[in-house]
């Protein structure tokens, strides 16, 4: 499952992720990480969730779809227990214009990491539900 976060900077997606992340613990029987592109939050989130900041890997900041995509399999493929990785300020990590070919491929191949590894992905994305393409709509709350 993909769930978007949609909202205007300031409109509150960091603290309804952040939520939604400390009360994953009560249903996700697996482990969890919050992606993040520096250290602001990381004691907002309860300690059982892995907190990484995507700044400290060249690969995951400031990156294209195709390289934070790897970023996300390398994480799948070394925790085969990973049940939810929730992404924060998805659009300064990831580079790659919403309206790209390669950003609508990213979302195919993250249902698909989904789907294959039953991992949950929940991202934030500054932005409104006019400024984004139908394919992201889909998965926005």
């Amino acid at each position: 499952m993909i769930r978007v976060i949609l909202g205007d900077k300031g409109s509150g997606k960091t603290k309804r992720l952040i939520d939604i992340t400390n009360d994953a613990l009560k249903s996700e029987h697996g482990n969890i990480i919050f992606i993040d592109d520096d250290k602001r939050y990381m004691y907002d989130l309860r300690h059982e969730i892995r907190f990484v900041d995507a700044s400290e890997y060249p690969v995951a900041y400031k990156c294209r779809a195709s390289e934070f995509l790897a970023f996300l399999c390398g994480m799948l493929s070394a925790d085969f227990d990973l049940s939810m990785i929730c992404v924060d300020a998805f659009k300064k990590l990831v580079r790659t214009p919403l309206d790209d070919p390669e950003m609508e491929e990213f979302f195919e191949k993250l249902a698909f990491m989904s789907e294959a590894h039953h991992c949950s992905f929940v991202l934030s994305i500054s932005a409104s539900a006019d400024e984004v393409p139908e394919y992201v709509i889909r998965y926005a709350e």
